[in-house]
């Protein structure tokens, strides 16, 4: 008995166990969401479709498995380029679907005629158009595991109306076991163990694809034997536990002024362990060329002139690290670089100290601190792209993986709101905070009434004062004047009241204090209103490369 393709769509999304669709309908994809009706994954109808791509992504990084969004035909799928892009470069994977005209249009200047295919492939892994009803369920299997597997990131499909509203006799595909990776020989382990052995400061660079749980626990276990230091870059925030603070020394992007910058300078090896250059290219980690670096990954390293690795071992992360791990009987770090690392945990201890405050407005170190008392372990923290980011990644503790998030690939402006809205819906039992400016805010807040519809348990903070501050404080550093990033003020307490949420406004670190507690004791959206003091924002520039500004 033949189907109709937008029920093969749905019956193949219900096969891969999808529990989120994201997305806003039109009438070259509405079949689709006639079916969702009935039966299928919770739709979740977004305000805007690249909203709806960050929310996908967000999934995907949560859970390991893509999100799905869905739009329209013409710009409904171009809508989606930003969340795709940032999805990819990120390494989160997302299944995306969109619209398109009939096959009999497709070369026709007919309304919302375009290249749909043409236009994500530079973006994500794997874009394509579907031209036969039969090969949709199919298209939809290969496509969503080709987002899954490493280097995770967006697929495609575009699907055009009369494929959609066709008949199938075929059954829709359910999917098979994924791929497994095995551990790196016993020969290259081996190695591996000789040259931390004979190095004075080995030092775990953990990036993105080292914060899945099953790497996470890896990690953690070579560091509870081993000692050894550890450097997080902004999206492997988490990775290191509470129990094991003592061995992390800071996490690095953008500004090479950390401690975790000086350790991986001083170090005479380098673990790059799932690492990826678009986290913090090496050039900027590395600049003397002089690190000896060996790789652990799903997937082999980018080289350049400043990442020549000695030895990779490709293959499944937490199997070699734990390979690993077995087969260090006992280490211990030698006197001098214990000393040190005492040093560098005093640096990063001293980097929380504040100059006074700006009467009216809060220190985003007092944000922090106040923001750290409040937030326990199992909560998520979802950060924006600004100056505010640059402080978050830099002095938020987190302890468990992708309980922080930040966009550190694409420095997508609006990821916020939207990457909370999927915590909530992952983590529906635990509080979720985000953070944004005051810019990037309103490149997505219209999702604020989606929060609302959805009853979700997000206090989001806006770190306020009128301007492109990331981009100010860099065009100050560099021209000694800016341009273009000053905007007009906006009462987002009253932004917030307009779409059913609570909003309130803090002055002062105390009342920032009060304000978190009264969120936490709220059903539904918060907005709190920070007016931020950025005047010690020209220190987070400092000692850095030329050309080190993005």
């Amino acid at each position: 008995m033949s189907k109709k393709g937008a029920e093969i769509i749905v019956n193949s999304l219900e096969n891969h166990n999808v529990p989120f669709i994201f997305g806003i309908p039109g009438a070259k994809i509405d079949g689709v969401f006639d079916t969702l009706v009935d039966h299928g994954p919770q739709l979740i109808l977004a305000r805007h479709e690249q909203n709806a791509a960050f929310m996908a992504q967000a999934i995907g990084r949560l859970t390991g498995e893509p999100g799905v969004v869905i739009a329209t035909s013409g710009p409904g799928a171009s809508n989606l380029a930003t969340g795709l892009v940032t999805a990819t470069a990120e390494g989160d994977p997302v299944l995306a679907l969109a619209g398109q005209v009939k096959r009999s249009d497709l070369s026709k200047l007919t309304h919302q005629s375009m290249d749909n295919a043409a236009l994500f492939a530079p973006i994500t892994k794997y874009s394509s158009e579907i031209q036969d009803p039969e090969t949709l369920s199919e298209s939809i299997a290969n496509a969503y595991r080709i987002a899954k597997t490493a280097k995770k990131g967006a697929s495609f499909l575009s699907i055009p109306q009369d494929v959609t509203d066709g008949q199938v006799n075929g059954e829709a595909i359910k999917p098979l076991s994924a791929p497994k990776l095995g551990a790196a020989s016993d020969e290259d382990i081996a190695d591996l163990v000789k040259r931390i052995s004979e190095a004075k400061l080995p030092t775990l660079l953990v990036g993105m694809r080292a914060s899945g749980q099953k790497e996470t626990e890896a990690i953690r276990m070579l560091v509870e034997k081993t000692g050894l230091p550890v450097v997080e870059t902004f999206q492997g925030a988490g990775i290191i536990s509470r129990e094991l603070e003592d061995h992390f020394f800071g996490r690095v992007g953008l500004f090479r002024n950390q401690p975790g910058d000086m350790l991986l300078k001083r170090s005479d090896l380098v673990l790059a362990i799932g690492y990826d250059p678009i986290e913090y290219e090496a050039r900027n980690w590395n600049a003397e060329k002089d690190a000896r670096i060996v790789v652990i990954d799903e997937v082999p390293m980018e080289i350049d002139q400043y990442m020549q690795p000695e030895a990779e071992l490709i293959g499944s992360i937490a199997k070699i690290i734990e390979k690993l791990s077995t087969a260090i009987d006992t280490y211990q770090l030698s006197a001098d670089a214990e000393h040190y690392l005492t040093t560098l945990q005093e640096k990063l201890a001293n980097g929380t100290h504040q100059s006074a405050t700006v009467e009216g407005r809060v220190h985003p170190l007092e944000v922090i601190d106040t923001l750290q008392k409040n937030v326990t372990d199992e909560m998520t923290v979802t950060v924006d792209v600004g100056s505010h980011y640059i402080w978050m990644a830099r002095h938020f503790r987190s302890y468990e993986p992708r309980h922080l998030l930040f966009s550190n690939g694409m420095q997508t402006l609006g990821v916020a709101l939207p990457w909370a809205i999927s915590a909530a819906l992952v983590r529906p039992e635990t509080q979720i905070f985000s953070v944004s400016g005051d810019g990037g805010f309103l490149f997505s807040a219209q999702e604020l009434e989606t929060a609302v519809r959805l009853k979700q348990k997000i206090i989001h903070l806006i770190w306020n004062d009128g301007s492109y501050n990331m981009v100010e404080f860099q065009e100050e550093m560099k021209y000694d004047r800016s341009s273009g990033v000053h905007f007009g003020p906006v009462d987002f307490v009253k932004y917030a009241e307009a779409f059913g949420a609570k909003g309130l406004r803090a002055t002062s670190k105390v009342e920032l204090a009060a304000a978190i507690q009264e969120g936490l004791a709220t059903e539904g959206p918060v907005i709190i209103d920070i007016p931020i003091d950025y005047s010690d924002n020209k220190e987070l520039g400092q000692t850095i490369l030329p050309d080190q500004f993005y």
